[in-house]
Parts: structure tokens; C-alpha cells; sequence
């Protein structure tokens, strides 16, 4: 499993590194926009370790390495990063920088590249080098392009324009509003370096990175509305009139950095420092600009969805719901057949067809990220992607699990369905009744608008703690509009989120259970917040899709977890059974049962 180029790779950068006077070098898995997923080109910690997640970071020393990635990856890391070349570390749990405070000596010079790395990090590493007599030094060498003979090319994906009528608002108006929250913040300038909140605020959509649908570029937004928007031109159609770039100068993203230092002088620039470059700050402050620490306004704002947004994410789920009824419906039919006949089903096949089904929906671009098609074992890695080395079976005897969404013109989708295709032992049973308690408990919540997501995590792990169990990951997440499946601010998570949650905004609930080498169990829904009444909110489901219940102990529901089961598979039914093929018009009538009509699976 392990590449086994790594080890030339790690030397050829250990000699570059003692060429220029470094002990090691800081490698973020992370481009200059602090991208959850990178071009081919920006994967320089896959490039020199061989791990696959979408976080983490390693460090490379002149006599050893250590990679630090988070819960979602203990069980991949192991199976992706040789064990001989690297110490793994938690993301969080044990930092780098406790890391460098406990063993860097005082003659150690730390690199790091000052476009990939954020202020907070930057500022966490520095002290932490400090306190060991230490140093951390930019570097203006790329490292990667002296050992990397067949780097990938800068991604130039076209940009397309997304009208009002879609996006809901003009981008001027959006300008106008963000450009009242800096100044309301005490600054004269926004640096932004998001894709996502860049795309929304120009109302642009991108093709750089398959799947997430924004253009690399960097932008400075002045208060008065006007703005400065740094993008490769060959991204952008030869009629610019497609665009709402009214107020808006284009230039080339090679000038962003000496254009910032410029404008700064005697100004006070806001930059965001946990995912702007601290290159960032460091030009501003060489311009003589004041930096200002503190969070985008256009994260906030853009969370905070347009009544035409949530139009478009109501209508594409329905179109999506079709869709991965007519899939699951699929597999529950033909699983068993081909098992018997000596020809499964495997991971891989089944993530194409439910790419087909989805092909087949109006308004489908393209999935809204590599589906987790996870069978058995594979499924306890709750974001494995399926390979030629790893494609499982899918058979009748473990848990099948699909992690999937798309991105449609009006909206992105983000859905997890658990199927259990034969009977399911108590063990499943136990733990399958607890994810899917959790995650009831959860979506029938009201809570006080404002409520942060780490007080109600809780919610969805109550059923495993009871158990002893637990699971690794955040429980939900935001999700942009036509954009990245994984938006920021909001998360349901144990982590404390400053963020409150209100009417407008789009999360995810997806608790699970993962048994190492056994199986992987999540039940996902994306919701909407709603008002619930004066002062207070709930979720209202956007994912139209049945539950797999045969494998649930009905006697450890409550009334009222089975009343809402019963309703959320009526709505269900209402709003699929004119859109499903007929063959999978059976499977949606059965799994939409009432519970007490249901035949319970042993």
C-alpha cells in the first residue's frame, strides 16, 4: 500500500533543505487559499508522504519526519504513510507546536512557506520555536519545484458567471453590505483569499478543482465598495460583460502581494488569520498598513442564505433524493443477486452508477465530492475513497455505507445512507439503533436562535456514550450554495464554534460508529434552520431519502422518534414517487412504511 518513490522524494528534499542552511521544513496539506482540496500541483504533503486526507501536515526533519493528521484519518494515515518513514500525530490532540516546544533544540531553523500557512499557525509555530531557542523562517524558494520533475500545471479552469436570478442578489449589493461590515470593524480594507467567499461575493462560479466549484483567485475589497479581484485571465470568458464586475479592476494574481503592500500604507487592513497566507500580514505590515485580526464579514454573510439559495436547495434535493432512491434501490435489489451468482457488486461499481443516476436529474453538474462507497471494514475510514487496490464486495453479510452529494445549478447536496442487506447481527443492531437515536435526537431539536453548534453536539452522541462509544468526527457542517460541500463558519462539533446558528442557515447532522476492521455506520440529512417560534429554531430536512430501519431495534425508540420517522418518510414518498424509475417505485412504497407496518429484518 505504501508508495515506495517516498523515500528518494524525502531525500532529494533533505539535501535542498541542508543547501539552504534548514533543519526541516513545515508542509501544510493546504494551497495559498487554505483549500480543504487542492489542485494536483498544491498536494505537496500527498507528493512527499503519500496521505490522501484533506488535513493534516507533516514536518520534515534532516533524521526523521512526523505527519499530524486529525480523528477522520487515524485508521487511512496507517494505511497510506509508512510507519518506517514517519510518527504520526493527532491534528489536535498533539500538535505540531507541542511537538516543536518538546523537542526542537536551539540551533534549529524551521522553513515554511508564507502562502501556506495562516497567521494562527504561523504565530503558534513561531512561539513555540521561541521557547526553544529556535527560529521559524520564510522561505521565498518553493522546494517542491526543485524536486518535483513532473509537477502538475497551475489549474485554469474557466469561470462562469451565476446570475442573480440564481445567486439572489446582485454583486454590488452583496459589496456594498460587506464593505459596511469593515468599516463598522474599524478598517479601510479586506484582504480575502477564500475562493468560496470570493466566488459568492462576485457571483462567479469556477472549474479549477474538480467538484468544488470556485476559481483560485485572491481579492481586495476597499470600503467603498470597490474592489480589486486577482485572477488569471485566461480563466475568464472573452465577454466580460457575462460578469458583475462593474467597480471591480482584474489583474493578474502574481500582483496581489506587492499591489496589497502598496495599497496598505497608512491603512487598516482586515485579514482573516485562520485561513489567509500570512503573507498576507507580512506584506501589509512591510507597506506600512495595520493589520486588523479579525474573521471575514463574508463568511458570516454568505452562510446566511438568500430566499432564492434556499428555493435552490429545496428543489435540488428533490432532484438528488430521486436520485439516490433510484441507486439505493439498486443495490438493495441487485446486491443480493450478483452475490449469488458469484459476481458482486464492488465499491467502485456502485459509485459510478449513483454518478449515473445523478447524471440523469435536470440541473446536475457534477458530484459534490468523491462519493465514500464503503463496504465492510473499509467503511470503519469514514472518509475512505474506494481504489482498484481496496474494491470491496458488497455483499449481504456487513454494512454498506454511501457518502455522496452533487452540485446542481441551484444548490449542492450532501447525503449518507447505511444499508444492512442481510440480517444484521446484535452488534450492528446495538450500534446502528444508537447512530440513528443520536441522529433523531438531533434533527427534532428547538433550541434559542444563536445557539452554538458545540452545545448541541451532545445531542448525537448521547445514545453512544450511553454505550461506552463514541465517534471521531464533527457531526455536521455548513454547506455553500453551488460551492465547497464543506462551508465555514457553522459546525456541530465538540469543538467550541463561536458561530451561532439561525434561520437561513444550511448544515448537515451525520453521526456514525466506525468498529476498526469490522464496519462503519452513518445515517447523514442535510436541514435547513428554520424559525421555530419567537426567539427559538429547529431543522427542517432538505435530504429526501429513505432510512434503511431493517437493521433498528423499534424498541428503543420512543413514541415521538417514531412519529417523526413516520412523517419524514411520508414526505418522502410525496415528493419522489412521481420522479423514480419504476423499478425503484417497490423499494420507495416499502421503505416508506409507517413502523408499525414495517416486517422487522432479524
Amino acid at each position: 500500500m505504501y508508495d515506495n518513490r517516498i523515500p528518494q522524494r524525502i531525500e532529494r528534499l533533505r539535501t535542498e533543505l541542508r543547501r539552504a542552511g534548514l533543519a526541516g521544513l513545515v508542509i501544510p496539506r493546504a494551497d495559498a487559499h487554505q483549500s480543504e482540496v487542492c489542485a494536483p500541483r498544491d498536494d505537496c504533503l500527498r507528493y512527499i508522504t503519500g496521505f490522501s486526507g484533506s488535513a493534516g501536515l507533516a514536518l520534515i526533519l534532516l533524521n526523521k519526519a512526523v505527519i499530524f493528521v486529525d480523528g477522520r484519518y487515524q485508521l487511512q494515515v496507517r494505511d497510506e504513510v509508512d510507519p518506517a518513514l514517519f510518527e504520526v500525530r493527532h491534528l489536535h490532540d498533539a500538535p505540531i507546536d507541542l511537538y516543536l516546544k518538546e523537542n526542537a533544540s536551539s540551533d534549529w531553523h524551521i522553513g515554511f512557506d508564507p502562502m501556506l500557512i495562516n497567521s494562527d499557525l504561523h504565530d503558534r509555530l513561531d512561539a513555540a520555536l521561541r521557547f526553544a531557542g529556535s527560529d521559524l523562517v520564510p522561505s521565498g524558494d518553493d522546494f517542491f519545484d526543485g524536486i518535483w520533475n513532473d509537477r502538475p500545471a497551475k489549474p485554469l479552469g474557466a469561470v462562469r458567471a451565476m446570475p442573480p436570478s440564481i445567486a439572489g442578489e446582485r454583486s454590488l449589493d452583496k459589496r456594498c453590505r460587506v464593505a459596511e461590515k469593515v468599516k463598522e470593524d474599524g478598517a479601510d480594507i479586506l484582504v480575502e483569499t477564500l475562493p468560496d467567499n470570493i466566488a459568492w461575493l462576485l457571483n462567479v462560479r469556477g472549474s479549477d478543482v474538480p467538484m468544488n466549484p470556485v476559481p483560485h483567485s485572491f481579492l481586495i475589497l476597499n470600503s467603498n465598495g470597490s474592489a480589486e479581484w486577482f485572477v488569471d485571465h485566461r480563466k475568464l470568458a472573452n465577454d466580460r460583460t457575462l460578469y458583475e464586475v462593474d467597480g471591480v479592476t482584474i489583474a493578474e494574481p502574481q500582483a496581489f502581494l506587492a499591489r496589497l503592500s502598496a495599497t496598505s500604507a497608512g491603512s487598516a487592513v482586515m485579514i482573516d488569520p485562520m485561513f489567509a497566507p500570512v503573507a498576507t500580514r507580512m506584506a501589509v505590515e512591510q507597506g506600512g498598513g495595520r493589520f486588523v485580526r479579525k474573521s471575514s464579514p463574508l463568511t458570516v454573510l454568505k452562510a446566511m442564505k438568500n430566499p432564492v439559495e434556499l428555493q435552490g436547495y429545496r428543489e435540488c434535493h428533490v432532484e438528488d433524493g430521486a436520485a439516490l432512491t433510484n441507486f439505493l434501490a439498486w443495490v438493495v435489489r441487485e446486491a443480493p443477486l450478483r452475490q449469488a451468482e458469484g459476481k458482486p457488486i464492488t465499491e467502485l461499481e456502485a459509485e459510478v452508477k449513483l454518478l449515473g443516476f445523478r447524471a440523469e436529474r435536470p440541473g446536475f453538474l457534477e458530484a459534490s465530492f468523491r462519493s465514500i462507497s464503503a463496504a465492510g471494514a473499509n467503511a470503519a475510514m469514514c472518509h475512505y475513497n474506494a481504489s482498484v487496490q481496496t474494491d470491496a464486495a458488497i455483499g449481504t453479510d456487513r454494512p454498506y455505507l454511501i457518502d455522496s452529494g452533487g452540485q446542481y445549478l441551484n444548490g449542492t447536496t450532501d447525503v449518507t445512507r447505511t444499508l444492512v442487506l442481510g440480517p444484521a447481527d446484535s452488534a450492528v443492531r446495538r450500534t446502528y439503533t444508537a447512530v440513528l437515536k443520536g441522529f433523531l435526537s438531533l434533527i427534532m431539536a428547538r433550541m434559542p436562535i444563536g445557539t452554538q453548534g458545540h452545545q448541541l453536539d451532545a445531542f448525537a452522541r448521547r445514545p453512544l456514550w450511553d454505550m461506552g462509544l463514541d465517534y471521531d468526527h464533527g457531526t455536521g457542517h455548513g454547506v455553500g450554495h453551488n460551492l465547497l460541500v464543506h462551508e465555514y463558519p457553522h459546525r456541530l462539533a465538540k469543538v467550541a464554534s463561536p458561530y451561532g446558528l439561525a434561520p437561513g442557515n444550511i448544515m448537515t447532522i451525520e453521526p456514525g460508529y466506525y468498529e476498526a476492521g469490522q464496519y462503519g455506520l452513518r445515517i447523514e440529512n442535510q436541514v435547513e434552520v428554520v424559525e421555530a417560534s419567537a426567539g427559538f429554531c429547529c431543522f427542517s430536512s432538505l435530504t429526501l431519502a429513505p432510512i434503511d430501519l431493517g437493521p433498528v431495534d423499534f424498541g428503543a425508540l420512543t413514541a415521538a422518534e417514531i412519529l417523526f420517522l413516520d412523517e419524514y418518510h411520508a414526505q418522502v414518498r410525496l415528493s419522489l414517487e412521481p420522479l423514480v424509475r419504476p423499478e425503484a417505485l417497490e423499494y420507495l412504497m416499502e421503505q416508506t412504511k409507517r413502523v408499525s407496518e414495517r416486517t422487522h429484518r432479524g
